[in-house]
């Protein structure tokens, strides 16, 4: 089959060499353009050190981006890790028609942040789906999917680079051998089951300690590494990593500083103690919990989220 690959990142540069190392005809790549002054992405490198195509479209909307595309004579179109619009004409074009990775168990969380919801919410399980998309936003046909528990202290990172990263890869060969073995199914997805959710960003990431515990605790999680659940401390975004939650009552207000030591700042929390690892605050970069505590001089008592 000629396959066209649409993705960007280290997922994407995975995906070609996983594809490459089964045998497979990649034709083409799609990535995002350049940034000025930035490093090329990973899977622009990856296709150019295999002399393989790559196309960088600012949009997918052209005519003649898409008459570019038409005439590369796909069988098969993959998206691995996208971001882009793509107009659904790229998906009925190639012959077998196109496959795109997705991570968490659709209809479950559709949105460009599942993994992150799937944390905040509270989710014990999740997973990834290989769909047939239509145009609308992760509504297509389910060909295949693969489920794994959500531990109490997985963050979206180690779901992500432990689990839901690998298992994508080896997901979408999978499907790819179904399609050329004419085994791949068609599932419609159940509406009735379906979630959408906004990117995780900064318009949802700030703490409001008067949550319970496990609320907080989860966004906490959730936001793990990105963008990064914040709170105010003087004036400024405190972004707050590696957290750990006992459940407690704590008779401080929520928010408050319970101390300080070597695992990091204790906070309390309505219902429990939380322990956060490391911290990024304003422009600085990340540091220990408890060393930035000590340069800012933070104690007992001290209460997050104050001007």
């Amino acid at each position: 089959m000629r396959i066209v690959l649409i993705g960007q990142a280290a997922f994407g540069a995975k995906t070609l060499n996983a594809l490459q190392q089964k045998g497979e005809n990649v034709v083409a790549v799609y990535t995002p353009p350049d940034r000025p002054g930035g490093k090329p992405d990973p899977l622009k490198q990856a296709a150019v050190d295999t002399g393989i195509p790559v196309f960088q479209p600012a949009s997918y909307k052209a005519d003649v981006v898409f008459q570019e595309y038409t005439a590369l004579r796909p069988d098969l179109t993959i998206l691995a890790y996208v971001t882009d619009i793509i107009p659904a004409r790229f998906f009925e074009a190639p012959s077998r028609g196109a496959i795109c990775y997705h991570p968490s168990i659709l209809p479950r969380h559709r949105g460009g942040s599942a993994i992150n919801w799937a944390v905040i919410m509270g989710d014990t399980r999740t997973g990834l789906t290989i769909f047939w998309p239509d145009g609308g936003i992760d509504t297509g046909p389910i060909l295949l999917q693969k489920e794994i528990d959500i531990g109490p202290e997985d963050t979206t990172g180690s779901l992500y680079f432990n689990s839901l990263f690998p298992m994508g890869i080896d997901a979408i060969v999978e499907a790819v051998n179904l399609i050329r073995e004419d085994r791949a199914p068609r599932i419609p997805q159940d509406e009735a089951g379906a979630t959408y959710e906004p990117l995780c960003d900064d318009r949802v990431a700030e703490i409001e300690w008067n949550r319970s515990a496990h609320e907080v605790f989860n966004l906490v999680r959730g936001c793990d590494p990105q963008p990064g659940a914040f709170t105010l401390w003087k004036g400024e975004k405190l972004r707050l990593y590696g957290a750990r939650l006992m459940r407690e009552e704590v008779p401080q207000a929520p928010g408050s500083i319970l101390g300080v030591d070597e695992g990091g700042i204790h906070v309390a929390l309505s219902g429990g103690r939380m322990t956060v690892a490391s911290v990024r605050f304003g422009k600085m970069g990340k540091l220990q919990a408890s060393q930035w505590a000590g340069e800012e001089g933070l104690g007992v008592g001290a209460r997050l989220g104050s001007s």
